[in-house]
């Protein structure tokens, strides 16, 4: 309970920096958890198992927030950091730009401000990780959380890059999503990120049952398209989190040996797949420089050491009751 308690308080710190982009964080405790069984469920070793605490966004990052980055990092967008299916696709695209090149400029469509961000490469979301480590604004996308060399698209040290030794705000590892995604405050593991062992239902938001998802009809209705973050508001998982089932393909750092080249890992199904990409067992790789229409990302804040200050936190948030562990 202490380490969830020091974890929300910094959750408290940093959910409202001054800066444009907010994220709502929530925290992730239980440090040393032991891992989940079978570790085939993972491409990482020791499936599941995360020795810190950390807090990890509550929603997939959206078109607003990576609309933000584009407007700081990309008015003349040498590296490609906005991809033009954003704005061309009507159904998945969610992100307009204008101007030429030097002065472009860029905003999230109406009606899609809270879907999550489509088209983003494993580079993207690096580059996106570095500028909100780097404090955002004119922030670096090139070092910080990850080094990314040759200052082109595709890193020269693409397949190879891992996070560098104190980061703060980083792309989620794949045993730090699965953890957020199927492990509880009670020490159990679930089947699906909704906090439950019983299959999920494909259904529109409005028919949440609290065990629901965006994903291919097994019953209907059926939302057909990407759906607000937070949209199925009864089935978050247990720590707190939204669409870790369903909705997109998120993701993760996890290098992952493929037929010809090394990809990286994804994680949580996608609105155009069904229930059989929803379970704790599925995960997929794809290649680093894939933009797909239903690849998205999330991010995590790594926990230092509290220090005065949080402790006085941490008393006040001792009033507060831990979250709840349901029952299969």
């Amino acid at each position: 309970m202490q380490n969830l308690l020091l974890v929300a308080a910094l959750g408290v710190l940093l959910a409202n920096p001054a800066s444009a982009v907010t994220i709502d964080w929530v925290p992730v405790g239980n440090t040393g958890n032991a891992a989940d069984t079978p570790s085939t469920n993972c491409y990482a070793a020791s499936c599941g198992f995360v020795a810190y605490g950390y807090l990890i966004s509550k929603y997939e990052v959206t078109n607003t927030q990576y609309a933000e980055f584009l407007n700081a990092k990309a008015k003349s967008d040498p590296l490609f950091l906005y991809e033009t299916l954003m704005g061309s696709d009507a159904t998945f695209g969610g992100i307009t730009r204008t101007g030429s090149s030097g002065s472009y400029t860029y905003a999230a469509k109406a009606g899609f401000e809270n879907k999550p961000v489509t088209y983003v490469t494993f580079y993207d979301s690096l580059r996106f990780s570095n500028w909100l480590n780097n404090g955002q604004g004119s922030g670096d996308t090139e070092t910080g959380a990850y080094t990314l060399l040759g200052g082109t698209t595709t890193p020269s040290n693409g397949s190879t890059v891992t996070r560098n030794g104190g980061a703060n705000i980083v792309l989620t590892s794949e045993n730090e999503w699965y953890k957020a995604a199927f492990h509880s405050p009670g020490g159990v593991y679930f089947e699906y990120a909704t906090g439950t062992d019983t299959v999920i239902g494909c259904v529109a938001p409005g028919s949440d049952t609290g065990n629901s998802a965006n994903c291919w009809p097994a019953t209907s209705p059926y939302p057909g398209a990407l759906t607000n973050v937070g949209a199925y508001g009864l089935s978050d998982s247990a720590y707190g989190t939204f669409d870790q089932a369903g909705n997109l393909w998120e993701w993760n750092e996890q290098i992952v040996s493929g037929v010809n080249d090394l990809y990286r890992g994804l994680r949580g199904g996608a609105e155009s797949h069904n229930i059989l990409n929803l379970p704790a067992s599925a995960k997929t790789s794809a290649q680093p420089e894939v933009a797909g229409h239903n690849f998205g990302f999330r991010v995590v804040s790594l926990v230092p050491e509290p220090g005065t200050g949080l402790l006085v936190m941490t008393g006040v948030l001792g009033l507060a009751a831990s979250r709840r562990q349901r029952a299969n």
